[in-house]
């Protein structure tokens, strides 16, 4: 009874947001700050709601509970139980993000009762000139990141990037980081929504106020090492899967096709989810009576575990069509 899955648009107003999201869904355009689209959650309170087939109207986080590994997958369900561990987001930044930390998972248990927060961005979209922050450029010490976050210049000792359509960036929990303004990225990350603010430019929220900083707290969770590169590098081919990232808490592969390709994933034992980040494509189920999804640019998918055998078949060949995969390699289970 399960297939491939559509979710309700899940969008959220944010003091950074900006307005190229509700286009991007089909929405008409407004004044409303849009800075998050989430793809597909199961965070308490902003759970994915189904849009399509016979569990129309139904949270993400009830199917888990209902159908288990045929879901998520057996190796998943013996790492995580029965939570859905992943958020998919699509960030659209016309103002700086503050800067930030993620705890790992032993933090963020012992603080939150929750796991950590390792995420990956792509740069789906960016004006000229747009920026982002990733990592140190100098080392420091805990007592330095208190003064610069005292007196504001903790932005003077992070690596700054200037960004570019296609570009990706690995930000393990612990990597202080910001978008900027100007950039549109597709977010793949651990199921968390714990975030240390560590400054956020003396500027009020959305009510008026200035928006509470987490200091203290980040201070304990920041990597304060300085890394040789943070940006992703990649070779892009045609009709062919790209690996992105692979770590323990999710693998990203991106697809640029010009006619169908055939994905059997089963062996990997989780499910898959599809975001269309150019042109459209056709998602063929070959595991539930051929089942058929069209994904437009901005669109996602979640193929269930015990589905995972599809066709993706680019709606119009002359147009090349970007694809991110997204699932849970079991070979980094232990």
């Amino acid at each position: 009874m399960l297939y491939p899955l559509l979710f309700d648009n899940n969008l959220h107003e944010l003091v950074w947001g900006g307005h190229r999201l509700k286009p991007l869904k089909g929405l008409p355009a407004d004044d409303q700050p849009i800075g998050e689209s989430w793809e597909v959650s199961a965070v308490d309170g902003k759970e994915s709601i189904v849009s399509n087939g016979i569990h129309k109207g139904k949270r993400l986080t009830d199917l888990v509970l209902a159908y288990g590994d045929q879901l998520l997958g057996r190796k998943v369900v013996e790492t995580y139980g029965l939570h859905f561990p992943l958020l998919v987001k699509l960030i659209d930044a016309e103002r700086d993000l503050s800067i930030q930390v993620h705890p790992d998972d032993e933090l963020a248990m012992q603080r939150h009762q929750s796991m950590g927060k390792t995420e990956m961005w792509f740069v789906m979209d960016a004006t000229p000139g747009a920026s982002l922050y990733s990592g140190f450029c100098s080392p420091i010490s805990k007592y330095e990141y208190q003064k610069r976050v005292e007196d504001g210049s903790i932005c003077q000792v992070l690596q700054r990037h200037d960004v570019h359509r296609g570009d990706v960036f690995f930000i393990p929990a612990g990597r202080v980081h910001a978008i900027g303004g100007g950039i549109m990225v597709a977010e793949i990350q651990q199921s968390s929504d714990i975030t240390y603010r560590i400054f956020d430019y003396n500027r009020p929220g959305l009510d008026g106020q200035p928006r509470p900083l987490h200091t203290e707290q980040a201070e304990d969770a920041i990597d304060y090492k300085v890394y040789d590169s943070y940006l992703t590098n990649y070779e892009e081919r045609t009709n062919k899967p790209v690996a992105l990232t692979s770590c323990p808490y999710f693998t990203v592969k991106i697809h640029n096709l010009t006619r169908s390709f055939h994905r059997k994933l089963y062996k990997y034992d989780s499910f898959i989810i599809y975001l269309c980040l150019d042109g459209s494509c056709r998602v063929v189920s070959n595991a539930h009576d051929a089942t058929t999804l069209l994904l437009h640019k901005g669109m996602t998918c979640l193929i269930p575990a015990c589905c995972a055998d599809i066709n993706l078949v680019p709606d119009n060949p002359d147009d090349k069509t970007k694809i991110l995969e997204v699932y849970i390699d079991n070979k980094h289970f232990k």
